[in-house]
């Protein structure tokens, strides 16, 4: 379903709050979102902008599942099977992103977020950019920008990334910024996949779209997205960015990063800005979902049963994940550790469980710890490594970090006390009550 599809949907459930007195777009809006989070929230009257704000949309797995008619514990193999078996989705040239068209830029009139009393400036944290190489065709990617002109953004582009080889490659690039986008969408732009692969067509395996050609620059864009902001990003002309707050809900450090100038601006006609708190429920699980199915895939290559994985919102949905397993072996645990920091370079500590411990529940998890754990045999310290950018205790600038496996498995031959989970008997409480 469309973008304005599941809105209309959730309104009549009664699963949208709204908001019907002005509010402002520095701080009110995202304090507001905060407050009331994960419950979705369209904000109709905004101060300094016509258009209308909605936030909250996709805070947790089981509205994603919801989503797409599934259980939570199918999107794993769902999206796997996307990755794995992509597909073009239909070209248009009519698309509702495209209604109105303003070649005379001000970013002042767009109700973009200032989230955050220390932040550098009103930042976009919900965008999907699409930008193209020569050689490789086009990708999707997750990049923050900060507004500090009428038409101009600073943007976080971490170096690695494959917008960022495009750019140092190039540059310049061309990019577009698309705001207003359906799960399987944000989701394919979130994917870890090989240079070259288009993300678009992940997201067309999971759910049928319609792309169209931008306006004014040379991409094929999500036809249904609220807003597109196109231009150029230079590799060479930065601006300071930041601070931030990042995923792990710490302030990120100010940096000199690349310009995107925009120079056209495509919406819909009553187009609605889609908010998403930095930090917070939904951009955890943005990031920190698409790389379970590295994991679940590394973990059964590595000769393991692997039955689930939950990147957990404890370790910023980033660096933690708790991996169940169906072990058969005494090495399984390793192994199982292993395969999870090759699925998801950035993890810092990884959790092995059987299939008993539930890996939603934190006191299941830390059950698991203290009953079937011990550190001198079951716990693996590996020479520090390049980890993640986004964790605060992180070696600056290297990145370079300790990562830790914990084996908390129980053993296969069992020596003095038993080691499963006692079962109360079921009632039916409706005939006691």
């Amino acid at each position: 379903m469309g973008f304005r599809e599941y809105i209309n949907q959730i309104d009549e459930k009664g699963l949208l709050r709204k908001v019907n007195i002005e509010v402002s777009k520095k701080l009110e809006i995202s304090g507001l979102l905060k407050e009331i989070e994960p419950t979705p929230v369209m904000f109709n009257k905004i101060r300094e902008s016509k258009f209308r704000v909605i936030g909250n949309l996709f805070c947790t797995k089981d509205i994603i599942a919801s989503y797409f008619g599934v259980t939570p514990a199918n999107l794993i193999p769902m999206l796997s099977k996307a990755i794995e078996k992509r597909s073009e989705p239909e070209i248009i040239t009519n698309a509702p992103c495209q209604e109105v068209i303003e070649t005379n830029i001000d970013l002042d009139k767009i109700p973009i977020l200032y989230h955050c009393d220390k932040d550098g400036g009103n930042y976009i944290s919900s965008a999907v950019v699409v930008t193209r190489d020569p050689d490789y065709g086009q990708n999707l990617d997750f990049h923050r920008a900060m507004q500090y002109s009428k038409d101009k953004f600073a943007t976080r582009i971490v170096k690695g990334r494959h917008f960022y080889k495009f750019l140092e490659k190039n540059g310049e690039v061309e990019a577009a910024f698309c705001i207003g986008n359906t799960p399987n969408i944000l989701i394919a732009g979130a994917t870890s996949v090989d240079i070259g692969v288009d993300e678009l067509q992940i997201a067309n395996a999971l759910e049928p779209i319609k792309v169209v050609k931008a306006n004014s620059v040379d991409l094929i864009i999500p036809a249904e997205a609220e807003f597109v902001l196109e231009g150029r990003v230079y590799f060479e002309e930065r601006h300071a960015e930041g601070p931030f707050v990042d995923l792990t809900e710490t302030y990120d450090v100010i940096r000199e990063e690349p310009i995107f100038e925009v120079k056209r601006i495509t919406h819909r006609k009553d187009a609605i800005w889609q908010a998403l708190l930095p930090g917070a429920l939904e951009h955890k699980i943005l990031m920190g979902m698409p790389r379970e199915p590295t994991i679940f895939n590394k973990v059964n290559e590595a000769g393991v049963k692997c039955l689930d994985v939950n990147i957990s919102p404890g370790g910023s949905s980033w660096l933690h994940a708790i991996v169940q397993i169906d072990k058969k072996s005494e090495e399984d645990g390793r192994r199982a550790i292993e395969g999870t920091f090759a699925g998801h370079t950035s993890c810092k500590h990884a959790f092995i469980v059987d299939k008993d411990i539930n890996i939603y529940d934190p006191l299941s998890v830390e059950w698991a710890m203290a009953t079937r754990f011990q550190g001198d045999t079951r716990m693996i310290v590996k020479d520090k490594e390049p980890g993640s950018s986004l964790d605060p205790s992180a070696e600056p600038g290297t990145k370079m970090t300790t990562k830790i496996g914990f084996d908390l498995t129980k053993p296969l031959i069992i020596k003095g006390k038993n080691f499963e989970i006692a079962e109360f008997p079921k009632v039916d409480i409706k005939k006691y009550f």
